[in-house]
C-alpha cells in the first residue's frame, strides 16, 4: 500500500514540475527501473493505437451510414458523426502522448546506458555491453519509426473526417448528404491505410517489448 501511494505521489509530481529526472530517480528508489517503464510505456503505446485503429474503423462505418441516410433526423445523423471526429481526435492525441513518453524514457535509459559503460574496468565487458547497447537501440529506432508512421496516418484521416462534419453541420439537408458520397472512396482509402501502419507499429512494439524481457 504504501509503495502504491509513493508512486501516486511520484506521478503527481511528475505532472506538476515536468522533472523527469527526479520521476526517474524516484521510481528507481522503489525498484522501478528505467528498462520496466520503457516496457511499460510501449504497451501504453501500443494499446493506445490498437484501441485508435479500433475507433477509425468504427468511425468509417458511421461515416458511411451517414452517405447512405434516407430520410430521418439528419441533425442525429451529423451529431453521430461528430462525436466520431471527437472521440478519434482524442484518441490521436493519446497515441501521439504516449509515442513521446515512450521517446522520452528511452532517452534516458540510452543516456544512462552509455555514461554506465564508461565505469567499466574491463574492456571487454564494456564492448559487450556497447554491442548491446547498439543492438538495442536500433530495434527501438525501428519500433519508433513505426510507431510515428502510423502517427502520421491519422492527421490526414482527422482533416477528411473533420472538413465533412464541418460540410454537414453547415448543410443540413439531402442535398449535402448527396455530396459526400463522392469523398467516401478517399477517406475509406485513408482509414485503410492508417490502420495498415497501426498494425504494423503494433507488430514492432510487441517485439519489442519481447526483448526487454
Amino acid at each position: 500500500m504504501k509503495r502504491l501511494v509513493l508512486i501516486f505521489t511520484l506521478f503527481s509530481l511528475m505532472f506538476t514540475v515536468g522533472c523527469q529526472k527526479v520521476y526517474y530517480a524516484a521510481m528507481e528508489e522503489v525498484g522501478y527501473e528505467k528498462r520496466e517503464i520503457l516496457s511499460d510505456r510501449v504497451v501504453d503505446a501500443r494499446e493506445s493505437q490498437e484501441d485508435a485503429k479500433e475507433q477509425f474503423a468504427n468511425a468509417l462505418e458511421r461515416y458511411k451510414s451517414v452517405v447512405d441516410f434516407d430520410g430521418g433526423a439528419l441533425e442525429e445523423k451529423y451529431d453521430v458523426l461528430n462525436s466520431e471526429y471527437e472521440t478519434s481526435e482524442d484518441m490521436a492525441d493519446r497515441v501521439r502522448s504516449r509515442i513521446e513518453a515512450v521517446e522520452d524514457v528511452a532517452e534516458a535509459l540510452f543516456d544512462e546506458w552509455t555514461e554506465e559503460n564508461k565505469e567499466y574496468t574491463s574492456s571487454k565487458l564494456r564492448r559487450s555491453s556497447q554491442k548491446q547497447l547498439s543492438a538495442t537501440k536500433a530495434r527501438y529506432g525501428k519500433l519508433l519509426k513505426a510507431m510515428k508512421k502510423a502517427s502520421s496516418k491519422m492527421d490526414p484521416v482527422l482533416a477528411a473526417f473533420k472538413d465533412q462534419v464541418l460540410y454537414l453541420k453547415h448543410n443540413l439537408n439531402a442535398k449535402a448528404i448527396a455530396s459526400l458520397e463522392g469523398e467516401l472512396t478517399t477517406i475509406r482509402s485513408d482509414v485503410d491505410a492508417l490502420i495498415k501502419e497501426m498494425e504494423k507499429s503494433i507488430a514492432e512494439a510487441n517485439e519489442f517489448i519481447k526483448t526487454l524481457g
